[in-house]
């Protein structure tokens, strides 16, 4: 059956990297980016639901879920160096041409994965996945990026709090109409996964490069212009960390984007699985026909 999801891990660069994948192996390809603080286990319900029609692939970005989490010495934790992971997981996997879903941490990886070969990108869906400076919510970035322009142990004190239970459990629930719909498996094998022994230093390192994401908008901006890539967004509107302007933003480059705001908070799958997979489902069959 095509909505059987294999658990598989390759070794990419010396590292094992763990992903899930359905679908026939001949269907077009969608691979989906995950964010912070989760992993692939984020797709768990959206892979059955697409697997029917496209061959479905979902890793763990190093340093998060089943994948390998060397230490800040053994691996240089770069948004950069997390795409040459992911690209050189999906050419041992012979996909070359893909559609892409990408969610918070997925977007940066996503991007540079498009800007360094635009070909290869059929279709962007992105469900609070940032590519504009309209999308950060000033509240919560401020202190993030206090501390990029600055990591000191006074400007690191705050942002250490994004890594505690508090905060993972937040993310999950914060803008979320019927929080009953929000398993709470996801904060506790998230946090679980977070409270590894040196993963907050991975995390702070993260945290320190997020700016070569920003500083990155102008090309990928450019991209959009220059291919006008067929674009999905998917938002929850509610979301304390990229708002609905991020969502909006994408049609100053991309007329064409489609756009659907969902009253949902930053994990919109899930509150809005099926909404989602439907308006996928649609949206790839007209962009890839």
């Amino acid at each position: 059956m095509s909505s059987v999801v294999h658990h598989r891990t390759a070794t990419v660069n010396g590292m094992d990297v763990f992903y899930r994948e359905a679908g026939d192996p001949q269907a077009p390809a969608l691979v989906l980016l995950h964010g912070f603080p989760t992993s692939s286990h984020m797709f768990r319900n959206l892979i059955p639901a697409l697997a029917d029609a496209y061959r479905v692939i979902a890793p763990d970005m190093i340093g998060f879920g089943q994948s390998a989490m060397p230490t800040i010495d053994e691996f240089d934790y770069t948004f950069a160096a997390l795409t040459d992971v992911t690209a050189g997981l999906l050419e041992q996997l012979g996909v070359d041409q893909f559609a892409v879903y990408v969610q918070d941490y997925g977007a940066p990886v996503a991007w540079r994965l498009a800007t360094r070969s635009p070909q290869s990108i059929t279709a962007i869906v992105t469900q609070n996945g940032n590519a504009y400076t309209d999308g950060f919510v000033k509240e919560f970035w401020d202190g993030l990026f206090a501390y990029t322009e600055n990591p000191t142990p006074e400007t690191e004190a705050p942002v250490r709090g994004a890594l505690s239970l508090e905060m993972t459990r937040w993310q999950y629930l914060n803008g979320v109409a019927d929080p009953s719909l929000v398993s709470p498996d996801n904060w506790t094998i998230d946090q679980a996964l977070l409270d590894r022994t040196g993963n907050d230093a991975i995390q702070l390192a993260l945290f320190r490069d997020y700016p070569t994401n920003v500083a990155l908008y102008p090309q990928l901006q450019q991209y959009f212009r220059d291919s006008q890539v067929p674009l999905l967004a998917v938002w929850g509107a509610n979301d304390e960390i990229f708002g609905p302007d991020g969502a909006r933003a994408f049609q100053r480059d991309l007329p064409d984007a489609e756009i659907h705001l969902l009253e949902s908070g930053h994990f919109a799958l899930e509150s809005h699985l099926e909404e989602i997979a439907g308006h996928i489902r649609g949206f790839l069959a007209r962009a890839t026909s």
